[in-house]
């Protein structure tokens, strides 16, 4: 589209959606003799499920009411409201469970989800998966190995030939890794970067999933793959199935609030580990972690790592300042936030990009132009360019559209 004095917000690129995955994800591409342990829909008294230390707690209810639970092993976890929210008002959201009958089809169709996205003004969508959890952490804690393997390589199939195979390009591929086994993730780093993938999903805080730390050297194998096959690591708000709870009582406003501090604990981990200095041209995006806090905390850590150089061990695998890795390695997203457009400059305005996050309750859709417009909408052009688009085409290696 041309973009105008009147009209400067160009079609955008979410780099932070959710799918909710259709019924046959997995019992249409698993082995047979999975078909009673494999994930796989049914339809079950709604019930009401509590978010405790970022796990569901939840059991179907004992009403005539049914909504979509996913079965896998010996689990269930139903689809949730909060999950498949737009289209509703804030007052009618909350954890109980629905049925795929009750959510806008563009949570689980392709082609709907096209349609919503012409609607909403939006060019490109990455989406993470919603039943796996953000990082497909759901296989990593299942007790068959092999049948985790199997549903990880399922769902990178289903995203790569359907979900976004039919989009034209603009469905983003992001697909899983075995997060258990290093090798075994290299191995799928590989195989889908071979068929044009460039995102993979990845914890904010592996040690969060009872995983090696990135400062420990066991994921250089990960890293090395997805730098040397330009493979973005894409970690998500909450991908650690942990948050910041201040006590048993507070609201979960509470937590809602503080979520950007799990994206913080994340990016100083990149920052002072070493892993940007041994793969310098590792590209990492945290998602819808907002911005407006970032040039505090590189101030911070900068400081951090010349004052407390003798004991704090800031020099030990990071010798330049730590904020140098963020602007040349670090990307973050964002979709209401304008204290951080207001500090765009100190963040960087070649680091953040524009989310949707459609379909959850935080999603701007149908106004995420509206709500462009009205954050960033008076900078010059080109960096409305940038945030709306540009950096995402740099950091997905996308085709810019002529301007």
């Amino acid at each position: 589209m041309t973009i105008t004095a009147e009209d400067p917000i160009p079609r955008l690129i979410s780099v932070d959606d959710h799918v909710v995955e259709p019924r046959d994800v997995w019992s249409s591409r698993l082995p047979a003799k999975y078909a009673d342990a494999g994930p796989r829909v049914e339809y079950l008294p709604k019930g009401i499920a509590e978010l405790a230390g970022g796990e569901w707690l939840e059991v179907p209810g004992d009403g005539p009411e049914l909504a979509a639970w996913w079965r896998y092993e010996d689990k269930l976890q139903s689809i949730k409201r909060v999950t498949a929210a737009v289209g509703y008002p804030p007052d009618e959201v909350g954890l109980h469970s629905v049925s795929y009958e009750e959510m806008r089809p563009g949570c689980y169709d392709a082609v709907a989800r096209l349609a919503d996205m012409d609607v909403n003004g939006v060019e490109a969508s990455l989406c993470f998966p919603s039943f796996p959890r953000f990082c497909g952490q759901i296989f990593m804690r299942a007790q068959d190995k092999d049948l985790s393997l199997l549903c990880v390589r399922a769902y990178n199939d289903w995203m790569v030939e359907e979900w976004c195979g039919k989009s034209d390009g603009r469905l983003l591929p992001l697909c899983l890794i075995p997060l258990w086994d290093v090798d075994l993730a290299v191995a799928e780093v590989h195989r889908n970067a071979a068929r044009g993938v460039r995102g993979v999903a990845f914890s904010e805080c592996p040690p969060w999933l009872g995983l090696p730390s990135i400062h420990s050297g066991y994921w250089d194998p990960f890293f090395r793959a997805c730098e040397e096959t330009g493979t973005v690591v894409c970690a998500h708000v909450g991908s650690g199935t942990k948050t910041l709870v201040t006590s048993a009582d507070a609201p979960d406003a509470v937590t809602q609030t503080l979520l950007f501090t799990n994206s913080a604990a994340g990016i100083l981990d990149y920052l002072l580990s070493g892993v940007l200095v041994r793969f310098p041209a590792l590209r990492v995006l945290f998602a819808e972690c907002q911005i407006g806090w970032i040039p505090h905390v590189l101030e911070r850590v900068d400081d951090i790592w010349v004052t407390h150089r003798g004991w704090a061990l800031s020099h030990e695998s990071v010798p330049e300042p730590p904020s140098n890795f963020f602007r040349r390695n670090i990307w973050v997203s964002f979709f209401r936030d304008e204290a951080g457009i207001d500090l765009i400059e100190k963040i960087g305005v070649d680091r953040a990009c524009f989310e949707v996050d459609y379909p959850h309750q935080d999603s701007t859709w149908p106004n995420s132009r509206d709500i462009a417009l009205d954050h960033f909408g008076h900078l010059p052009a080109e960096q409305i360019y940038q945030l709306a688009r540009g950096n995402a085409e740099t950091l997905f290696g996308l085709t810019p559209v002529n301007r």
